[in-house]
């Protein structure tokens, strides 16, 4: 002010108190017009979508949820509160948002009653809870959605297009499996690893899983050649210097597969191949021979000769007792397996994984529910008790992994596949979840069971008993042993005798090999019966 005075006397007239009001007036309208300018531009652009909603989850993923629906114009949600089981974090605000329990949520009336979505934007929720969650909702009519977890964002962008109806496999999957990295990471090192049936469904998850660990290069063998396609171009995309070579071959050419052994010199086989389908294989029982047992021979033969280290088969609880074509082809499968280990100084260590049905493979009842609800019904069931195991894809392959690296060869390792479900009662609750009402929107009709169709499946025969491993979801199977010599003439001729006998007879001579298996065709039982009555 002194100053002021001295360059210009008329400034010393004017009151200290007036300049300094004049300067934080300055200050408060520059920087006030700025922030009028961007909360309105906020405002005009934020989503003021009319469909009353609510996040389950207060971390990152929860906030991230929030700030893509506010930049969305086009959102259709209006986000009231979050929920969040902490209770320290209870009746707190979060961008300018309630933060309420669900059992409060649950209670609360008035404005709270137009409530019609609930998204799950949260990584470290329990299965269970998850259940919870989707019935009530599904009892209140709420629609459930979820907010994927970053690393499985479309093209890593996070949008509201990012959020999804919830699936099936969301309920039905457990809580996250915790493998051994490191023993498995030893084993895969620098290998060369070849996988058979590669473009199915559990082949191109045990191909995914692989591409984690630091293997040599990933031999992907399938028939099929369009999935085969469909896998590389996939791998292309995800990873841009992935070891990986697609190979078109058919594991029933002996001769193809022994240029993929001589070429490749592969370390490890994984064995997804297989015709998998119940009610095809019991018309065409020549195919199960031909592929389940004929190429899973070739490949364990083929294994032997060229020194592979290990050789893992992926099986199935169809195995178990067989009723079906199908499931009796897989037990063959078993036996010549295990007799393989048990020859003297064998050095190749054979590993067989069993488990039940996997969610949303190709040709299981998701799927064909999925297509049904969206084409308006009915969804068929075949008999209102039908139960299955069932295991998410992920879930089963790396189970896979884990137990490949178990044991020193020869055992049947069973998963833990937890409670058995009524199929009865997944096409209601996935009725439920696409927003519709059973009676009245779509209808459940009951087909009869099909040909070799359990009503429930088994894990394990009752005459074999478990022992425990490391981890709490995997036991091995204590099974009879097997003659190599006794297994290996039997199935030769019964592969020879599939070009030039009947289906029944070839049916019964897979019945000479594993006494257990009982069809439930009425075609085959009819020629079994026959047969004991005249020995």
């Amino acid at each position: 002010h002194f100053i002021a005075g001295l360059i210009n006397p008329e400034f010393a007239m004017v009151p200290r108190l007036v300049l300094v009001l004049h300067f934080v007036l300055v200050v408060f309208f520059c920087f006030g017009f700025r922030l009028v300018v961007r909360e309105t531009y906020s405002y005009l652009t934020t989503s003021k979508g009319s469909v009353m909603t609510v996040i389950y989850g207060t971390g990152d993923l929860a906030l991230i949820t929030h700030e893509a629906i506010r930049n969305d114009k086009e959102s259709q949600y209006h986000v009231a509160a979050f929920v969040d089981e902490e209770s320290s974090k209870w009746n707190m605000s979060l961008n300018t948002l309630p933060v309420l329990s669900w059992e409060k949520l649950l209670k609360m009336e008035g404005k709270w009653d137009s409530i019609k979505v609930v998204i799950l934007a949260v990584t470290d929720i329990s299965t269970r809870q998850k259940q919870v969650i989707a019935e009530e909702c599904m009892r209140r009519e709420w629609k459930l959605k979820v907010m994927p977890s970053v690393g499985n964002w479309v093209n890593g962008i996070s949008n509201t297009s990012q959020i999804r109806d919830v699936r099936i496999e969301d309920l039905l999957g457990r809580d996250e499996i915790h493998l051994n990295q490191r023993r498995i990471m030893e084993g895969l090192d620098n290998k060369t690893i070849l996988v058979s049936g590669a473009a199915g469904s559990i082949g191109s998850e045990i191909v995914r899983q692989l591409l984690r660990f630091p293997v040599r290069q990933i031999i992907m063998l399938d028939q099929a050649e369009s999935a085969l396609y469909d896998l590389q171009q996939e791998i292309i995309l995800r990873h841009d210097d992935a070891p990986f070579k697609p190979v078109l071959a058919d594991i029933t050419n002996q001769r193809m597969m022994r240029k993929v052994f001589e070429t490749y010199k592969p370390h490890i086989v994984f064995n997804a191949a297989a015709y998998k389908h119940v009610p095809m294989m019991e018309e065409s029982p020549y195919e199960a021979v031909r592929v389940n047992i004929g190429g899973t021979k070739i490949l364990a033969d083929l294994s032997v000769e060229f020194g592979v280290e290990k050789f893992v088969m992926v099986s199935t609880d169809k195995a178990v007792n067989p009723t079906n074509v199908m499931g009796a082809s897989k037990r063959i499968c078993e036996l010549y397996i295990q007799s393989l280990s048990q020859l003297p100084e064998m050095k190749t260590a054979f590993v067989t994984t069993r488990f039940g049905n996997v969610l949303g493979s190709n040709g299981s009842v998701v799927p064909l529910f999925k297509r049904q609800i969206a084409q308006g019904g009915p969804v068929t069931v075949t008999h209102p008790e039908i139960t299955r195991f069932f295991m998410t894809i992920p879930e089963a392959c790396q189970l896979v992994l884990e137990a490949s690296f178990m044991g020193n060869g020869g055992e049947i390792f069973v998963f833990d596949m937890g409670e058995p479900v009524r199929i009865a009662d997944l096409a209601e609750k996935m009725i439920k979840l696409s927003g519709l009402k059973l009676g009245e929107d779509i209808d459940i009709v009951y087909t009869g069971l099909r040909p070799g169709e359990k009503l429930y499946e088994e894990l394990l025969a009752s005459k074999e008993h478990t022992k425990p491993t490391y981890h709490d979801k995997i036991m091995i199977a204590n099974v009879k042993t097997c003659d190599f010599n006794d297994i290996n003439r039997q199935i030769l001729g019964l592969h020879e005798s599939a070009y030039n006998e009947s289906e029944e007879l070839i049916v019964a001579r897979m019945k000479e090999l594993i006494p257990e298996f009982n069809p439930q065709n009425e075609r085959y039982r009819r020629l079994l019966v026959a047969r004991e009555l005249s020995v």
